[in-house]
């Protein structure tokens, strides 16, 4: 099991990435990479959440 740490790292990760994708799915006009890279983008922000504590996180991820 990953640590809090390894979590969040993972998390900015995926995000960054997330972004990349989806700004070259735009600029390429695909919106299937531009669907994965927000796809990515999400899974990122779950990864940090789970990093933070559990009080934190049911407020964090109500949006």
């Amino acid at each position: 099991m990953a640590t809090g740490k390894e979590d969040k790292a993972k998390g900015t990760a995926n995000k960054a990435a997330g972004k990349v994708k989806e700004a070259a799915g735009k600029a390429t006009g695909s919106t299937k990479t531009e669907a994965k890279g927000k796809a990515q983008q999400a899974k990122g922000e779950l990864q940090k959440a789970k990093a933070m504590p559990r009080r934190a996180r049911k407020t964090a991820l109500v949006i």
